[in-house]
Formats: structure tokens, C-alpha cells, sequence
């Protein structure tokens, strides 16, 4: 035991020893007074994560649906709204009742109709309408709002589109919109818009007149009904319907087709050789196969446009009845 006597009566042994049980106890008494305050933390209990499925939805009742309509909370209201809108748009009598609607001769239960189909329908049902008798009903309703007194349409500095009535504008912009979400204009043709509403704009007097200011309101023009022209010149049967109610010159056949028409070929003859014949070119020609993309290009360029000029925002929750301030449009130059 004489080593331990030697040790203990070195001071700088004493010393360390004492230090390092006194670092050992406040970091041990340390962790220990935070496990207790950790187990004595009354934690608040997190809210669980609840999501409305499609079988609760269908399970609400109407009164129950009413009830929600008119609650306090704005965001139990705008649910309640968007499932009421949701059941209307997926209920084949309530869009059928609807379209019957907005071809009655009575403007106020048409605007009626109108603003309810608009209400209920977005980006995901819009598609359901994507058939004849809807762009039938909505040609009827252009149809029943011509203005038998509309001014001469043969002025470029000015678009007349933002004075034209509230009806008017709802159907445009569902045409367009359809147009724009269904990529054709075939059913729009074969429901006689052109006939029927088009070409009964006053555009002129004559045909010379009338040509001219169709040609100039194309030009000029930078609105929803534009951008149906646009698709209705791009499409054979729709440059048939404009040819046909004489708004537009009849095309000359090397016109006709859109593959070999001489117009094409002078856009993009800077970087064709100077020594091709376009008539006699193989398919798998080399000049053909160019002319070919840059003709892609061009639609493609083209539908860009078109796509630009459709895009249009309509904000309203339900709980009021839409109006042109609810309806925004993007303009052309207006960054994405």
C-alpha cells in the first residue's frame, strides 16, 4: 500500500482525479435534468391528416351540401361549392338541361344557363362538351345574340370583341377553350358556326368588302375570336365553310395542297437550291424531306400562337354570378 500513500500525497494526481469527477458529474446531472424535462414536456397532440374521398363525397345529401353552402368558414364553403359543381358536371341531365338553356329565345335565361355552365365545368370536365349537339347549342346561342345593328367591322386600330354582350363572350371563350383542350374544328364546322353566326357579322356590303375586312380583321385582331378563325383557316373543312360563305377567296389549286403549294415553297425558297423541281421531288428526297420540316416548323410555330392567345383564367367561387371581370385573359406580350 505504500505506492497508493505516495500517490495520494501528489497533488497534481489529487487535483486531476477531482477534476474529472467533477466534469463527469455536471455533464451526467446535465443529461439527466433533460430526460426529465423531455418526459415531463406535454407535447400538443399533432392533427391527423384527413382527405375527403370520392365515397364521402357521394355520400353527402343535398341539404347537408345546402347547409355547407352557407357556412362561415370560407374554405368548408368553397369544398362544398366545388363538390356541388363536380356532381353538375358528371350528371348527364343537369349538362343536357343546361345546353337546352342557352338556346331559349329569353336572354336572361339564357345568360342564366350560360353562367352556370360555366360555373361547373374546368379544365378536367370541359372535355364532356367536346361533342355536336354542345357546339350546336352554342352556336344557337351565338346565334339568338346577334346584334342586327353592329357597326361595319373594317376598322384596324380598334377591337370591338370587349364591347361585344356577355353571352356572346361565354361562348367564344367555351369554343375557343374546346378548340384549344380538344385540337379540332370539325365538329364546330359540322354545326354550321361559320353559316350560322360567322359569316352573318357585318363585314360589308359586297363580297369584294366583306373579303377585305375578314382579311383585315385577321391581321388586326387579337382576341378569342381570332384565335377561332385562325383554327377554322388552318382546317380544310373550316377554309371550305370561310370559302363557301365568301369571306374568304376561293384557293387556287396549286393552293390545295398544303405539302407542294407554291406559297410554301417561296417563304422558304432562300435555302432551297436554285435548280429544284418541287413537282418532281421522291419522297425520300433530300429537298423534300426539308421542305417537310420546315412546313412542321410552321404549324408547330403556329399552334404556339394560337395556344398563347387561348390561355384565359376564370375566377369565381360559386357564390355569386360570373361576370366579364371574373374572365381574365393573358395578352400576347405579357411574359408566361
Amino acid at each position: 500500500m505504500g505506492w497508493l500513500s505516495t500517490v495520494l500525497r501528489n497533488d497534481r494526481v489529487v487535483f486531476t482525479y477531482l477534476t474529472i469527477n467533477a466534469v463527469g458529474w455536471f455533464f451526467g446531472v446535465r443529461y439527466l435534468l433533460k430526460r426529465w424535462r423531455d418526459d415531463a414536456e406535454i407535447k400538443p397532440v399533432q392533427p391527423k391528416t384527413q382527405y375527403i374521398t370520392q365515397e364521402t363525397e357521394d355520400a353527402l345529401k343535398l341539404t347537408t351540401l345546402d347547409t355547407l353552402l352557407n357556412y362561415y368558414n370560407y374554405a368548408i364553403r368553397e369544398t362544398a361549392a366545388k363538390i356541388v359543381c363536380d356532381r353538375a358536371a358528371n350528371d348527364k341531365d343537369t349538362v343536357e338541361r343546361l345546353l337546352w338553356g342557352i338556346t331559349r329565345k329569353d336572354y336572361e335565361e339564357r345568360t342564366r344557363n350560360l353562367r352556370a355552365l360555366a360555373i361547373i365545368t374546368d379544365s378536367q370536365s370541359l372535355e364532356r362538351l367536346h361533342r355536336w349537339k354542345a357546339y350546336a347549342a352554342l352556336v344557337r346561342s351565338l346565334e339568338l345574340s346577334l346584334d342586327p345593328e353592329q357597326e361595319k367591322l373594317d376598322f384596324d386600330d380598334w377591337d370591338e370583341y370587349n364591347l361585344r354582350d356577355m353571352s356572346e363572350k361565354l361562348c367564344l371563350m367555351f369554343i375557343s377553350q374546346l378548340i384549344n383542350c380538344c385540337d379540332g374544328v370539325d365538329k364546330l364546322v359540322k354545326a354550321k358556326f361559320v353559316e350560322k353566326w360567322l359569316a352573318k357579322q357585318n363585314w360589308g356590303s359586297t363580297l369584294e368588302e366583306r373579303q377585305r375586312n375578314f382579311a383585315l380583321y385577321v391581321r388586326s385582331r387579337n382576341n378569342q375570336l381570332n384565335d377561332i378563325i385562325a383554327a377554322l383557316r388552318a382546317s380544310r373543312s373550316g377554309r371550305e365553310a370561310l370559302e363557301k360563305a365568301g369571306l374568304m377567296p376561293p384557293a387556287s389549286p396549286e393552293d390545295s395542297g398544303a405539302e407542294d403549294g407554291p406559297p410554301l415553297v417561296e417563304r422558304f425558297s432562300v435555302v432551297l437550291p436554285t435548280n429544284v423541281d418541287v413537282n418532281n421531288l421522291g419522297d425520300y428526297d433530300p429537298a423534300r424531306l426539308l421542305f417537310r420540316s420546315l412546313e412542321n416548323m410552321q404549324n408547330a410555330e403556329d399552334r404556339q400562337m394560337r395556344q398563347r392567345h387561348r390561355e384565359a383564367m376564370v375566377l369565381n367561387d360559386g357564390t355569386r354570378p360570373l361576370n366579364s371581370s371574373d374572365i381574365i385573359q393573358r395578352n400576347l406580350g405579357s411574359p408566361r
